[in-house]
């Protein structure tokens, strides 16, 4: 991800008014397509905001998860009570563990009855 994005004024004066500190953007990909979790802590379930966020954050970021099927993300914390924001990103990759050798050995066909 190149940068993190000014958080809309809209959802933080929305955010401050209902008591919350911080709003995570957990984005996914990796494969053809990219995937969005959104955290607000503490969460206030009787109001469908983390929906309006989400909505938000796809517009502003325009993740698209494409990639070679390697699990990858970006995860976007907006701390409106320390008033920053932070980001990090993460990648899966292969790493081969312990292998061993031996002599190939053939098993006889079983005989035809």
């Amino acid at each position: 991800m190149e940068q993190i994005r000014p958080l809309s004024k809209t959802i933080y004066d929305k955010a401050k008014s209902l008591g919350v500190e911080t709003i995570s953007l957990q984005f996914t990909g990796g494969s053809d397509e990219g995937a969005l979790h959104v955290d607000v802590d503490p969460y206030d379930s009787s109001y469908d905001f983390e929906k309006e966020i989400e909505n938000w954050a796809w517009h502003v970021y325009k993740y698209n998860g494409g990639g070679d099927g390697n699990d990858y993300g970006d995860d976007i914390t907006y701390d409106l009570k320390d008033g920053t924001a932070t980001s990090s990103n993460w990648y899966t990759s292969r790493c081969d563990g312990d292998s061993g050798t031996i002599k190939l050995e053939l098993e006889d066909d079983a005989p035809n009855e």
